[in-house]
């Protein structure tokens, strides 16, 4: 029987201690310090190690870092840290690899493990086999004795150059180019509670932190980007320029204008491609997004002669559509934000700099930059079925779904997939007429559930 693929979308995740537990990450330290030698050839190869604020997360950095070291691996522990300054720290120390702990938006209780290779950029999917692959035989792979053990350097040395690059993405002469702006940082308790406020002020602005106090436990709880509504709320009881809510790993952001709107990823993908389109950063008048985002992106973008090329869910597949295309923008409307020219992954800091920078630039609000998009319908249901397989190839399913994609005029506004936990089949459809959007869901999931015999949720 074919064991279920342990690395997900975004690393290994599980509930710390239960399905993550110390002894699979010592495992999976000692797996990848192997790979690390055998690929790298370097005889002593460097890691540079970061982890977010959850409980477990000094547990399980201890056991990554040890099985690194068994395996004649050096780690440098940069401690909390945002996972986007452990990719950038990876170039800035010369680093073979990077490894971070956490579980980005998740609740406390899980955790997880996701690696970055010396590009800093995720590792692919092979990458991540050759590690899974000897899981089951390290404890039979020779390990470094005597003066070839690897060596645990706790620092936090490296943090001030990641800090210093994330101030120089903003295009400005002016050393301190935010002075003026009131601005509202929702740190989610979590990895950027320390570095999003002292960024912020140290590039001039006034800052208003809110959940900037983990205890280990309170990390992303009713707060950050998946519960962006308390931040917009202090943004106009404040009376700030803008805000910006977090997730618990900072390589997302969603942000609020000054009147307290919400300005998802898909609004800032069109703020930013229409500024780096202006500029002639924009290679190939290409944005590259998720299936999820709305439609109100692609009518926003094709005004301004811009194409959105759509992927897959998860910013792995945006990630390699854009390196493919040489793609400037992309990203998802969760917040996640990949603007490679910038930085070598996602980071939640370094977009809400871009969007700023660009309201002092055009001297505009955030909520006009961010009316250039209006949101379309989008309707989602789930169809709970006793399998996930053999729903495409039934053809009464699949004449439905062309015909919805025909009554909604765009075939990428149309999307059926199963879920990828639960027996589950999700149909989400979207477009500017309401009454077509609800009929083309409510037909679909019509059709599957006479075909497969399940009730829709």
């Amino acid at each position: 029987m074919t064991r279920e693929r342990l690395f997900g979308t975004d690393g290994v995740r599980g509930v710390a201690n239960e399905v993550l537990t110390a002894t699979l990450a010592m495992r999976l330290g000692m797996a990848a310090g192997v790979t690390a030698r055998t690929q790298t050839g370097a005889q002593r190869p460097v890691v540079v190690l970061g982890r977010d604020t959850r409980l477990s997360g000094d547990m399980l950095a201890a056991a990554l870092a040890s099985g690194l070291a068994t395996m004649g691996v050096d780690v440098i522990d940069v401690g909390i840290v945002p996972t986007p300054a452990v990719a950038q720290m990876v170039l800035t120390t010369g680093a073979c690899a990077g490894v971070v702990v956490s579980a980005s938006h998740n609740p406390f209780e899980d955790n997880g493990i996701k690696f970055f290779g010396p590009s800093g950029k995720k590792l692919a999917d092979a990458q991540e086999d050759a590690i899974e692959a000897l899981l089951d035989s390290v404890e039979s792979l020779p390990r470094s004795t005597r003066g070839d053990i690897g060596r645990i350097r706790a620092t936090r040395e490296p943090v001030q150059e990641y800090v210093a690059c994330v101030q120089r993405s903003i295009p400005s002469c002016d050393a301190r180019p935010l002075q003026g702006m009131r601005l509202v940082i929702d740190c989610a308790n979590g990895a950027a509670f320390e570095l999003a406020p002292q960024i912020f002020r140290e590039l001039g602005a006034e800052v208003v932190p809110i959940n900037a106090a983990p205890d280990g436990i309170n990390i992303n709880v009713a707060c950050g980007s998946t519960h962006p509504f308390a931040m917009a709320a202090t943004v106009r009881e404040t009376r700030a320029d803008a805000g910006m809510a977090f997730d618990g790993d900072a390589d997302r952001v969603i942000l609020s204008d000054e009147q307290g709107n919400i300005v998802d990823g898909d609004r800032v993908m069109a703020i930013l491609a229409l500024h780096f389109q202006a500029q002639n950063r924009l290679p190939g008048n290409l944005v590259v997004a998720t299936i999820m985002s709305n439609a109100g992106l692609d009518q926003a973008l094709e005004q301004a002669g811009i194409r959105l090329l759509r992927t897959n869910v998860g910013d792995r597949y945006v990630a390699e559509a854009m390196e493919t295309h040489g793609a400037a923008v992309g990203g998802e409307q969760s917040g996640h934000i990949l603007l490679p020219q910038i930085a070598p992954t996602g980071d939640g800091l370094i977009t809400a700099l871009q969007v700023l920078s660009v309201m002092g630039t055009t001297r505009k609000k955030l909520s006009e930059l961010a009316s250039v998009m209006r949101s379309c319908p989008q309707r989602l249901r789930n169809v709970r079925v006793r399998s996930r397989q053999g729903w495409q190839e039934d053809q009464d399913i699949q004449r439905a779904i062309r015909e919805g994609q025909e009554r909604l005029g765009r075939p990428e506004w149309l999307s059926v997939r199963p879920s990828g936990t639960e027996p589950l089949i999700r149909v989400m459809a979207q477009g500017p007429d309401e009454a077509v959007v609800c009929a083309v869901v409510e037909d679909i999931c019509a059709v599957v559930e006479r075909k497969l015999g399940v009730t829709a949720l």
